[in-house]
């Protein structure tokens, strides 16, 4: 039984990150208030990444299955390009939620389903399997009815659309290199990375006003979205592949969903059968991927 339930450890590792980022929407919406979008993600991700570089410091670069070419020079080159992808993610996504609602920012968002494995069938020349296609049409028909089946996108939606393209590049890249290089260093330069990538557009657009709303949403989403929840999920990834971790982090649209509830926002009842049908695409997801790691265990004779 134990080593079953260790079998699902990295499902819900990320059942746990689609929780926190999911439920911190209206959090970031209200912070956003006070601060620039540029402004908020870098305290943010100043803070996650100090926090990480004590522990950073006392590990190693190497993951499990790391390359003879690869180096330190090389994690941190990594490093930095996932910094740059979450980078021009989150921009996208803070001007969306400056121009769009919690509920229609979560959902849009989660379009990274679609690209995830569109990304990766290009990237490696190999379709997904026949349950990712399933659960992706699932997806893209409940995020349609979450965000009211308009056929139209407003310009906070258009950008968000972005947020998600390149949050779809970001889970290919996550699945890359989680193996290769230790979690906990690679999670720390990404979100220096962000950072820093932040700095230049401060200087130009202003850090905006540190309220006690703003510090406590910067602080928060910096320990517990950024440091734990970043490092917990390229763990994750280094045993679920990028499709399959794009659909389960699909439960960050719905939590927010219901968090917007929360706070007086209404999906109606497509709105919420859209919510189902995304969980049903999760669960999909992951029969079919029981089934394939059933098929690849040898039977014995």
């Amino acid at each position: 039984m134990n080593a079953r339930l260790r079998a699902f450890y990295p499902e819900l590792a990320l059942v746990v990150t689609s929780f926190l980022y999911g439920a911190t929407f209206t959090i970031v919406q209200d912070a956003l208030d006070d601060l620039t979008a540029t402004g908020f993600i870098l305290l943010r991700f100043a803070i996650g990444g100090v926090a990480l570089v004590p522990l950073a410091l006392q590990r190693t670069w190497r993951g499990p299955v790391a390359r003879p070419t690869d180096s330190a020079r090389v994690m941190a080159g990594c490093g930095v390009v996932l910094g740059f992808t979450a980078f021009v993610a989150y921009v996208c996504q803070n001007v969306g939620l400056q121009h769009t609602t919690t509920s229609n920012s979560a959902f849009i968002t989660g379009l990274f389903a679609v690209f995830t494995p569109l990304i990766s069938a290009v990237l490696y020349q190999r379709l997904p399997n026949a349950s990712v296609f399933v659960s992706v049409a699932l997806a893209v028909l409940g995020l349609f009815l979450l965000t009211g089946a308009q056929p139209s996108l407003g310009f906070g939606d258009a950008v968000t659309l972005v947020t998600a393209f390149f949050f779809g590049i970001w889970f290919v890249q996550v699945g890359a290199w989680a193996n290769r290089f230790d979690v906990v260093t690679l999670t720390c330069v990404e979100l220096l990375a962000i950072a820093a990538f932040s700095l230049p557009l401060v200087l130009l657009d202003g850090l905006g006003t540190l309220t006690a709303q703003a510090v406590f949403a910067v602080v928060f989403t910096g320990l517990v979205c950024s440091a734990f929840a970043f490092s917990i999920q390229v763990w994750a990834q280094r045993r679920v592949e990028p499709a399959r971790a794009s659909i389960i982090e699909l439960l960050e649209p719905v939590v927010a969903g219901f968090v917007g509830y929360a706070v007086g926002e209404r999906l109606g009842g497509g709105g919420y059968l859209g919510a189902v049908i995304i969980l049903a695409g999760i669960l999909v997801a992951e029969l079919g991927a029981r089934r394939r790691a059933r098929a690849d265990v040898p039977s014995v004779t």
